[in-house]
């Protein structure tokens, strides 16, 4: 009987146990969940593994395999950038309209005085993303999981791919279909041991930091998962409801994605769940294949929303009140330097700290952040995973291809 209903939880089931047990584990026993972390970086390296050879495959695939209809793939392209502009723009917005009423730097008295222990990282550059996009070798940008750099390599061979005879681009077109088919099933085998690696991972979380830190800049982790739900409610709802996608059927497709980008606050470690689930809600392969991809790389809603919220956190924390038209030239630039965040280690961080020298704003507020920025990145790293699997199903139904719902 006891294995019977064992054997009917989901996975989504065991995992939001696993969510539960870890968060007991590293409230009741801190330093022992610490001892925790490696569990969870085994599960995210096992995930991480499949994440360059999926995009290559599939993005040949997406690309390559419809070298007869150029005008359908540069129209693809062409949407794709269309809404990932116009999403992480409205999210911008969102996130500074609420930051200036919930006024959550108001009160914390920054020491201007104090300096960040590590250097700050250099500011990001149109030319410098630019170059870091040319990959140098794809090897080494799938080793460091750099998704720009694949994302970059894999249509300039699919395009190439296109160039060369019948024959050996069907050869090359089967063995990437077979290999993307492969790493599906590897992705399989590995989320089987998603909740072992979840709960250790919020277990670790809490562990670390506690519930403490959460109490001395809750008002902050409030205002930012207030902003977030703003903006689902405010901008992704409206756009499925416009794209006539069923609102209940696409949470529940990908609740799984979600779920594993909330609790590892790793976007590569929900890529491949994404791109299953999507193709069962009915997306296209080659739709999925493409508008994933490069939405990781372009479409980033909720660290977009996060930046404009962290830089007025600082403005606000520093005493340094910004007016209206002080505020939108610093939403500009945000929304030109984050476009290269993806490649970036900590590459939020970055963009914020490039962004507050520019502008005469204290970097010294970053570090106050640094407290809480593991509940920060769970939940703009979920609403990225959300953003990215929308942006698939509305493409395809604006490409009359939407299947299911």
């Amino acid at each position: 009987m006891m294995m019977a209903v064992i054997r009917r939880i989901s996975l989504t089931g065991w995992i939001m146990l696993a969510i539960v047990a870890g968060v007991l584990a590293g409230w009741l026993w801190p330093r022992q969940a610490q001892e925790l972390q490696f569990v969870s970086n085994i599960f995210l390296r096992l995930i991480k593994c499949v994440v360059a050879p999926l995009i290559f495959a599939t993005l040949v695939v997406g690309v390559a395999g419809h070298a007869d209809d150029w005008k359908a793939v540069g129209r693809l392209a062409l949407k794709s950038l269309v809404y990932f502009e116009a999403l992480t723009t409205a999210a911008l917005f969102i996130g500074l309209a609420v930051v200036n009423v919930a006024r959550p730097g108001a009160g914390i008295h920054l020491d201007t005085a104090s300096k960040a222990a590590e250097p700050a990282p250099a500011q990001i550059t149109l030319p410098g993303v630019l170059e870091r996009a040319a990959p140098q070798s794809f090897f080494d940008a799938a080793a460091r999981n750099d998704i720009l750099e694949v994302v970059v390599f894999s249509i300039l061979f699919a395009v190439a791919l296109t160039q060369v005879e019948e024959r050996p681009r069907r050869v090359m077109l089967d063995v990437c279909d077979a290999l993307a088919k492969v790493m599906f099933k590897f992705t399989g085998l590995v989320m089987w041991f998603a909740p072992l690696g979840v709960g250790a991972a919020v277990a670790v979380t809490i562990g670390k930091s506690g519930f403490g830190v959460l109490l001395g800049l809750g008002k902050l982790v409030l205002t930012l998962y207030g902003a977030l739900l703003l903006f689902v409610a405010a901008a992704l709802i409206p756009v499925m409801l416009l794209a006539r996608i069923s609102v209940p059927a696409f949470f529940k497709a990908i609740r799984n994605p979600a779920l594993l980008a909330f609790t590892t606050a790793s976007s590569e470690a929900a890529l491949p769940e994404a791109m299953r689930r999507m193709e069962e809600f009915g997306v296209p392969k080659r739709i999925v294949s493409f508008v994933l991809p490069v939405g990781y790389a372009f479409n980033l809603d909720g660290t977009m929303l996060y930046l404009s919220v962290a830089v007025m956190f600082v403005a606000q924390a520093a005493g340094m009140p910004l007016s209206l038209g002080q505020q939108l030239p610093i939403l500009l630039t945000l929304m030109l330097t984050s476009k290269g965040v993806a490649g970036v280690p900590r590459g939020s961080m970055v963009v914020l700290t490039g962004t507050l020298a520019s502008f005469g704003l204290p970097t010294e507020g970053l570090v106050v952040m640094l407290g809480v920025d593991a509940f920060l990145d769970m939940a703009r790293t979920t609403v990225n995973v959300t953003g990215n699997c929308l942006a698939s199903a509305v493409v395809a139904r604006w490409e009359g291809e939407l299947g299911n719902p």
